[in-house]
């Protein structure tokens, strides 16, 4: 008699019997099968964020740092000589036709995000890359199809599902202790960077650089959005900035976000580049809530940014007093991401991470700006694998 299995247990085996044939390289023959090599990684970008990157990834078991790259040839020697990275060039086909390596890690500027993935996924190279993964949904669209057809992977930050807080938040969901869910609000803001253009410029934004992660983790955690209003604003139309001095700023620095999960649920999401924040850009000391779910039976508060939290306070019903729970950060720290698909792909075991749950994020911000200027609600049609945890 056969096995019945559910959808969900179909595409769960689907996916580890496609990672397992990308793994194969990896995987060492013989007496010891289990035994793996460290995965090569190119990195392209080495700008600040590069500075959290490359002392994370020089320290995982699981990486060889094979090769830098930034078209700046001072800050990609630089970054070489550092972190002892023994080839460095100054354009990804000097660093695509070099030292052989098995993933790249795009940290370039976001604008420049979907063209340097596409001719990594061309040469057969996985891809992690830094938010966003394109610069529009059909770019992404484009992007996950071609990984597939070229019998690679992608995937893109932010890496917020990853932290045990989230997953602490999404057990207390789907095991009903908060009752049923109606409503979330999430917000992420500072007076924007100062030290490039490109977040100003068309295709950057603080929908991509800050509302990204708490649009990750609301979807993560009450399920892909099924429509989007939203509005967006420019409060400030010139910015002076390190690498152009004073420019006009072109992309929305304000930004409010309403999604429709389905089955009642609302959720909002305000960033911006115009908060004052005593935390400042780095978030050091935050301790108040910045991710709120209310259901019928209880709330969860998460402490500190998603990116970087630290704690979830709960009240229920049956334990009305709040309590803090899931103080544990463990390993997580926002810049993960690109170690943990290094772990999965010498390991074989499917991150939490999905490239699906990146492009869905990218059409819920791109269905952001469709509303601001139709003043409609904008319906989405992708998806992901829910639930994350």
């Amino acid at each position: 008699m056969k096995e019945k299995i559910s959808r969900l247990q179909f595409l769960d085996r689907s996916a580890k019997l496609m990672m397992a044939g990308m793994l194969a390289p990896f995987i060492t023959n013989g007496a010891e099968l289990f035994q793996t090599r460290k995965v090569k990684i190119g990195l392209i970008g080495c700008g600040s964020v590069s500075g959290m990157y490359l002392p994370h990834l020089s320290k995982s078991p699981y990486v060889e740092l094979v090769s830098v790259c930034d078209i700046i040839p001072e800050r990609a020697k630089a970054a070489a000589a550092q972190y002892k990275v023994p080839n460095y060039y100054v354009h990804i086909d000097q660093q695509l036709a070099g030292a052989p390596f098995d993933l790249l890690v795009n940290l370039t500027d976001m604008q420049e995000h979907g063209r340097l993935n596409k001719l990594a996924l061309l040469k057969k190279r996985h891809v992690w890359s830094e938010k966003p993964m394109a610069n529009t949904y059909a770019e992404g669209k484009a992007l996950l199809d071609l990984s597939k057809q070229q019998g690679v992977r992608i995937w893109g930050a932010p890496a917020v599902v990853n932290s045990p807080q989230f997953a602490h938040m999404s057990r207390m969901i789907q095991q009903g202790k908060i009752g049923k869910v109606s409503a979330a609000h999430a917000h992420y803001g500072h007076l924007g960077p100062t030290w490039s253009a490109f977040f100003y410029e068309q295709g950057g934004g603080s929908l991509p650089d800050l509302g990204v992660y708490n649009i990750a983790t609301l979807t993560g955690l009450l399920g892909p959005a099924k429509s989007v209003m939203g509005m967006t604003s420019i409060v400030t139309p010139e910015r002076t900035v390190d690498n152009k001095g004073k420019i006009k700023v072109v992309a929305e620095d304000n930004a409010m976000v309403l999604m429709d999960h389905g089955n009642g649920i609302l959720s909002h999401v305000q960033c911006g580049f115009n908060y004052f924040d005593p935390y400042g850009h780095e978030g050091s000391g935050q301790d108040k809530p910045t991710i709120s779910i209310w259901g019928t039976h209880g709330n969860l508060q998460l402490i500190g940014y998603d990116w970087a939290p630290f704690g979830v306070d709960v009240a229920t019903h049956d334990h009305e007093n709040t309590r803090r729970e899931a103080t544990d950060t463990g390993s997580y720290v926002w810049q993960e991401g690109a170690s943990v698909i290094s772990q999965s792909l010498a390991t074989g075991n499917e991150p939490l991470i999905a490239a699906e749950h990146a492009l869905h994020v990218l059409e819920v911000m791109e269905a952001t700006r469709a509303s601001q200027q139709t003043g409609k609600r904008i319906a989405l049609k992708s998806t992901f694998r829910y639930p994350v945890v």
